[in-house]
């Protein structure tokens, strides 16, 4: 404990990746945007349905918006951000999100006010999915190494609950899969709502349009494989790859997962998948599941053949 107490005083490791943007807090970001005159109730209000639809599954307590660190106003030319930029996220250990602004990063307020509010709900709301998962850490030799998260789990030994899905796959039967993509359809069911709710109008240029499709979860076939070149940005055209690959990796696996093994139940499957990634317990989840595939199905359909063995596999 006084290990992970001290990573997570100090978040310099995680931003320092970044060198080029300056990070604040969460809560200061919506302040200097809301002095700046933007409207930032979309943001609160989806928060508020983020809140209460969680504690049904049992999460007692939002990511705290001092844990939320967002990157805007960087040093580097054509900088863009949002969702899908490299090397951020919910870092367990430190229990901090690193995020940024999505859009231009060469500016204190974003370029689309509310485009980037609702990339910003969507990465929050599935932060403090993360956030909330149930973990558990053993010491192993000073080092705190986590064994569970949520409904996953790893060996000391490193080695995982269940094996990478192939490369190319259309199906998934990876655990962490199946637990990132849970996570992002909720997170971006509860953006989709704060859209319609606050009447926001998709974009009509090409990377604005993905990118409002993206955070409300309204993304086609068509969309993830038609090829967004912006000529002006490396950048930009380099997000606008990510959103894709992360859309057909995560994403539509996990869709499929669940048309797999809940067909006509989907809602009722997810909702059970969330409950058991915040309480950490499969039993319920489990139970669901045998009664419709029969005996051990979690176990079957996701533990791999090497995670009792004696030491680690490739």
């Amino acid at each position: 404990m006084a290990g992970l107490a001290a990573m997570r005083a100090d978040a310099s490791l995680l931003t320092g990746k970044h060198p080029t943007h300056v990070f604040r807090p969460l809560s200061e970001i919506l302040d200097r945007w809301a002095a700046d005159g933007i409207d930032t109730t979309p943001f609160h209000a989806g928060v508020e349905e983020a809140r209460r639809r969680y504690a049904a599954f049992g999460l007692a307590k939002m990511l705290p918006l001092d844990r939320v660190l967002v990157g805007c106003e960087s040093l580097r030319a054509g900088a863009f951000g949002g969702f899908h930029h490299p090397g951020q996220g919910y870092r367990h250990l430190h229990m901090v999100a690193v995020i940024t602004m999505y859009g231009p990063m060469e500016r204190r307020s974003p370029e689309r006010p509310a485009l980037a509010l609702l990339d910003l709900l969507r990465a929050y709301a599935h932060d403090c999915l993360h956030y909330g998962s149930r973990r558990r850490y053993v010491e192993v030799a000073g080092v705190p190494v986590r064994t569970q998260y949520g409904i996953n789990y790893r060996r000391t030994s490193g080695q995982s609950y269940s094996a990478a899905d192939p490369r190319g796959s259309h199906h998934t039967r990876n655990i962490g899969i199946v637990m990132e993509g849970a996570c992002d359809m909720e997170a971006r069911a509860i953006t989709r709502h704060a859209a319609e709710r606050f009447r926001v109008r998709e974009p009509s240029d090409a990377l604005g349009a993905l990118a409002f499709r993206d955070v409300t979860g309204t993304l086609t076939e068509e969309d993830t494989g038609r090829v967004v070149d912006a000529p002006e940005s490396e950048e930009q055209t380099q997000y606008a790859a990510a959103l894709c690959d992360y859309e057909k990796g995560v994403n539509r696996r996990y869709r499929r997962f669940l048309t797999e093994f809940a067909s006509g139940e989907e809602d009722e499957c997810h909702a059970r998948l969330l409950a058991a990634i915040v309480n950490g317990d499969v039993t319920a989840l489990g139970t669901w599941l045998d009664e419709r595939h029969g005996p051990g199905t979690f176990a079957g359909l996701f533990r791999t053949s090497g995670y009792f063995g004696p030491g680690l596999t490739a």
